[in-house]
């Protein structure tokens, strides 16, 4: 009996040492499993929010020194779509506004605040060309001049008018021909050629659409009248 009590006791103390052991290691995988996750969760890359690319006025890829006017223009596409200019973000001529017309589109801007004086487009086909050397000669000094093609920029052209628009500052106008393209930005009282200038013959070997030449486009800074 004394044995077998003995017996007893020895199988309830090795049943009880390995109770405390599987709690042992319960509690301690529980601290392992704990530390663990923070380990990780402190080393693991954090998730940051995509940065945007920076957007500038008219799109473009760069943004203008202070002291400058952002521009962004393209000449019209065949006989389909019409030009478009974009001063300071605000759209000034487009197909969208429907304010563009065939021929030569202008557009008169305050070169000292950049506000929009006037708008107005020139059929150089079937039009009159004395409306636009009336329009020119109304220009004031200090005034920037925007002007992109729609179709037919030359066909009813004379010296006049481009000796006016010469004035401006273009290089190009007086060889623009039958549905050439050309964007160009210049200004009355100027007394360089002007650097934001553009054209394209038309020519029946190298035209992008049947007819007409490719589009032109053009962006820049243009400096603000300061007096």
């Amino acid at each position: 009996m004394m044995r077998a009590g003995g017996v007893l006791k020895l199988v309830g103390l090795v049943a009880a040492c390995l109770l405390v052991l599987f709690f042992a290691f319960e509690l301690l995988d529980i601290n392992m499993d704990f530390n663990i996750g923070e380990i990780f969760a402190r080393s693991a890359p954090q998730e940051t929010a995509p940065t945007k690319a920076p957007r500038y006025k008219c799109g473009l890829s760069r943004s203008c020194p202070e002291g400058h006017l952002s521009f962004k223009m393209a000449s019209g596409a065949a006989s389909v779509v019409g030009p478009k200019m974009c001063l300071e973000d605000n759209i000034v001529m487009s197909g969208v506004k429907n304010n563009v017309g065939r021929g030569i589109n202008i557009a008169l801007i305050n070169g000292k605040t950049g506000e929009v004086i006037k708008t107005d487009s020139f059929d150089m086909w079937a039009g009159d060309v004395n409306e636009l050397i009336k329009f020119l000669k109304t220009v004031e000094d200090g005034t920037l001049v925007m002007m992109a093609t729609f179709d037919d920029p030359a066909s009813k052209l004379n010296e006049e008018a481009r000796k006016l628009i010469a004035d401006l500052g273009s290089s190009s106008v007086s060889t623009l021909g039958f549905r050439d393209n050309w964007i160009f930005v210049g200004g009355k009282g100027i007394k360089t050629k002007s650097p934001f200038e553009q054209h394209i013959k038309n020519n029946a070997e190298t035209n992008k659409y049947e007819g007409w030449p490719e589009v032109l486009e053009m962006e820049g800074c243009i400096p603000q009248r300061q007096a």
